[in-house]
């Protein structure tokens, strides 16, 4: 099985241009999907698809190696999201008041089990890209952490249309995003005390089709309500 992983790690690695060629389709097929009004619940449909797809083509590129503390850290960012995730739906406490929608796939306790997944996402991607700049420890915490916000902002913005979660009346409360960004930060930080360096060379461009892919959509939304 081993022998199997590093012959398929090999594979996309010499693929490289090829693989990011065909993320940026991806992801530009899925924006034209989504803003046609013909093709929009379909396409609504393959998003818990495509955060995994786009997991899986990170971790061919992960340059560091998996020790045991960095597989169990991922874990526990998981388990954390999910649980305080979990615990802000049913309470109303952490982010404030809302309820996820049918957008991100199967829930369990009225939460999304992708929602771990993407917030381990996130974590890993702004803490790959911010780690290529010689920076103190708590600048690279903090430029990490205001990355995650600023996606955040960008996805609130278009989460009610996609059926992800739904704020009661509508309004996003502010400590929300105080909320987000200290997690954020927080994971970041453990990131940091463990010495974990994440290294790969796709974040940068998967982040950002996410990111451009939310960031076109609110502009098309709001173009053609």
């Amino acid at each position: 099985m081993a022998l199997n992983r590093h012959v398929y790690i090999d594979f996309a690695r010499k693929r490289y241009k090829a693989i990011i060629a065909f993320l940026i389709v991806f992801y530009m097929v899925g924006l034209i999907g989504m803003v046609l009004p013909r093709t929009f619940f379909l396409f609504l449909k393959l998003i818990p698809l495509a955060l995994i797809l786009s997991f899986v083509a990170l971790a061919f590129f992960h340059a560091s190696k998996m020790e045991r503390k960095t597989i169990l850290c991922f874990l526990s960012i998981y388990f954390i999201a999910f649980g305080v995730e979990a615990f802000g739906v049913n309470t109303g406490i952490v982010f404030g008041h809302y309820e996820y929608g049918d957008g991100l796939g199967f829930k369990l306790l009225k939460t999304p089990l992708i929602i771990g997944i993407n917030w381990l996402f996130l974590v890993y991607t702004t803490a790959a890209v911010v780690e290529k700049f010689k920076l103190p420890v708590y600048l690279k915490i903090l430029l990490s952490s205001t990355g995650m916000l600023l996606y955040d902002i960008v996805l609130e913005q278009v989460a009610p249309k996609l059926d992800m979660w739904h704020w009661k009346n509508e309004i996003i409360p502010f400590h929300n995003y105080l909320a987000w960004f200290v997690l954020a930060a927080l994971f970041h930080s453990v990131l940091k005390i463990l010495k974990i360096r994440i290294e790969n060379k796709l974040a940068l461009l998967i982040l950002l089709c996410q990111f451009l892919f939310f960031l076109l959509l609110f502009i098309s939304f709001k173009l053609m309500p």
